[in-house]
């Protein structure tokens, strides 16, 4: 009779699948991204191999004790990353995303900060019930916004709101809820994973680039606008999520508050 699977050995199973990645490459500190460049460069400023799994893509550089993973697009393969992840002793995760901007100020290359996420995307609803808000971990929030004041960064703090919504910028009826609901900017990812972390006790937060104006018919993201985002601003946006995670970990070394404590497999982790 075959044994019985635990929940823990499962996770990490169905990451090593999806990652082509041993669990134990896994490093501290852990870079998330939508995107396959954004392991590119990591991986060949790092002098790393990439690895690819039937899912995700990444790179581990042991020297800076960082991961970088590619979960693809959405708020199901958000959850699935965090539910896999939280097996793993991941001391701090931030998330390196874009977002459209709503507020007419903004200027594509800025960042902003999400500090909650209006759960607009339907998957946090099974972590939570609704009245429960998606935050950011504080901890992650503080390391973010103390390295973009130190390198003088742009950027803005507030709300994003996450959606499944696609082909929206040609939907009026939901462009008026979204002017609505007051959301500094608009993303697929957030509230899923900010929801998910509180739920598994894994610390996360994000760093977003604007990437688009969505709101503005001219300011809508295109394939040239896209590949000039990723030429001007991505080598500084993965530059900079590093030095979040290092400064973060640092805060945990001297036991500031917001961080989890996590005891693995001994249970569910504690605050």
């Amino acid at each position: 009779m075959m044994p019985e699977l635990k929940e823990e050995e499962f996770a990490k199973e169905t990451l090593e699948r999806y990652s082509g990645s041993k669990a134990s490459e896994f490093q501290s500190n852990l870079l998330l991204t939508n995107f396959p460049r954004y392991v590119e460069y990591f991986a060949a400023t790092r002098g790393v191999p990439i690895i690819e799994g039937s899912m995700f893509k990444v790179a581990h550089c042991p020297k800076e004790e960082t991961s970088i993973l590619d979960f693809k697009i959405g708020s199901p393969a958000a959850a699935l990353v965090v539910d896999l992840c939280s097996f793993l002793p991941i001391k701090a995760a931030l998330l390196l995303g874009m977002c459209g901007g709503l507020r007419r100020r903004y200027q594509v290359g800025e960042y902003l900060v999400p500090v909650a996420s209006i759960r607009g995307e339907g998957t946090s609803d099974f972590y939570f019930p609704t009245q429960v808000p998606a935050l950011a971990n504080f901890l992650m929030q503080k390391a973010t916004t103390e390295v973009l004041e130190l390198q003088k960064a742009i950027y803005h703090i507030g709300i994003t709101y996450t959606t499944n919504t696609r082909f929206w910028e040609f939907n009026e009826e939901f462009k008026s809820l979204l002017k609505a609901t007051k959301a500094q900017a608009i993303e697929m990812e957030c509230a899923t994973l900010f929801a998910a972390s509180y739920k598994r006790k894994f610390t996360l937060g994000a760093l977003l680039l604007i990437s688009d104006l969505p709101l503005n018919r001219n300011g809508i993201k295109t394939k040239k606008s896209s590949d000039f985002v990723y030429e001007r601003y991505m080598p500084d946006h993965i530059e900079k999520g590093v030095l979040i995670l290092k400064s973060a970990r640092n805060m945990q070394m001297h036991h500031i508050k917001g961080a989890y404590h996590r005891n693995l497999g001994m249970g569910s982790p504690i605050l």
